[in-house]
């Protein structure tokens, strides 16, 4: 990785491997995903679906996960009701592409979150494990996603390019997101 700032990190996109090796299936289980269909847009990866970025010219890819705390209980075919009617409610519904729900951690993680784990590792300032009674997943290693709402950034060459911990607020993630799209047309 080039730089790490914070409880953020930019990673050197040279590096091999791309998010376009993977697969994931949709909310209702009705078609299986390549990632390679985002081939050429940047892409926000979240295991979170609740509160998110408005699209800020890219495509957000929505992952939920149940592994913190139990915080996302519902199955999947209970998931679009739960946002428009519970948490967070205010007929909320997503305009953004739902996944399966699916492990971010431990032995059943899906490959997608193995693979942006490994080309961005945890900074040192976020703790390495928050409370051990929320966590569900084994085994416990130092590049796991820590809690809910962690993004990863991916650029059009699906190579991931920063990730954001989860207490990082919202707007310097926007932040961040704004300056990467200012260098990359400034460079295309």
């Amino acid at each position: 990785c080039v730089c790490t700032c914070g409880d953020h990190q930019v990673c050197d996109p040279s590096k091999g491997g791309t998010i376009f090796d993977y697969k994931a299936k949709t909310l209702n289980g009705s078609r299986t995903v390549s990632l390679s269909e985002y081939r050429g847009k940047t892409v926000l990866i979240v295991n979170y679906l609740g509160k998110i970025l408005k699209n800020y010219g890219f495509t957000v890819l929505g992952f939920p996960c149940n592994q913190f705390g139990k915080q996302e209980p519902s199955a999947n075919h209970e998931l679009l009701a739960s946002l428009k009617y519970v948490r967070p409610g205010n007929g909320f519904i997503p305009n953004f592409i739902l996944f399966e729900k699916g492990d971010v951690n431990g032995d059943t993680e899906q490959g997608l979150y193995t693979f942006l784990k490994v080309k961005l590792i945890p900074t040192s300032s976020e703790p390495a494990v928050l409370i051990m009674t929320l966590l569900f997943w084994q085994p416990l290693k130092i590049n796991d996603i820590k809690w809910n709402f962690e993004k990863f950034l991916v650029g059009p060459d699906g190579k991931p390019l920063m990730r954001w911990f989860p207490r990082v607020p919202v707007s310097e993630v926007r932040t961040d997101v704004l300056k990467y799209f200012r260098q990359y047309l400034s460079h295309a």
